[in-house]
C-alpha cells in the first residue's frame, strides 16, 4: 500500500515558529531586504527561527543569517547552549577563496 502524504494545504512544520507565509518571504529576501523583514518580528521568535533554519541543510546559511540579527543571550534562551554555538557561527569572518597552489 502507497501512503501519500496530506495535501490539504501548506503548513510550515509544527516547529517552525513563523506562519508558512512569512516563512515563504523571508526564503525569497533579498540579501539587503532581510534585516528589515526580521526586524518585524519579535526577538524570540527570530532567535527560535535561527534554531529552526540552522538545523536544516538547506537553510543552514539562512539560519545563520537571522542569528546575526540577534543577540547571544536571546539565542541561549531560545535554543539552550546550541544558542551560543549558533551565534559563534553566525559571527564567524566569512571564509578566504582558496588560491591556487604553485
Amino acid at each position: 500500500m502507497i501512503q501519500g502524504h496530506p495535501t490539504s494545504g501548506a503548513e510550515a512544520e509544527r516547529d517552525c515558529p513563523v506562519p508558512l507565509a512569512t516563512l515563504g518571504e523571508i526564503y525569497r529576501a533579498e540579501k539587503e531586504d532581510l534585516p528589515e523583514l526580521l526586524a518585524t518580528l519579535p526577538v524570540q521568535t527570530r532567535a527560535k527561527l535561527a534554531g529552526y533554519l540552522y538545523a536544516k541543510s538547506h537553510t543552514h546559511a539562512l539560519g545563520l543569517a537571522v542569528a546575526r540579527t540577534c543577540d547571544k543571550d536571546d539565542l541561549v534562551k531560545a535554543l539552550g547552549e546550541i544558542g551560543a554555538v549558533v551565534h559563534g557561527q553566525a559571527h564567524l569572518p566569512p571564509p578566504k577563496p582558496a588560491t591556487a597552489s604553485r
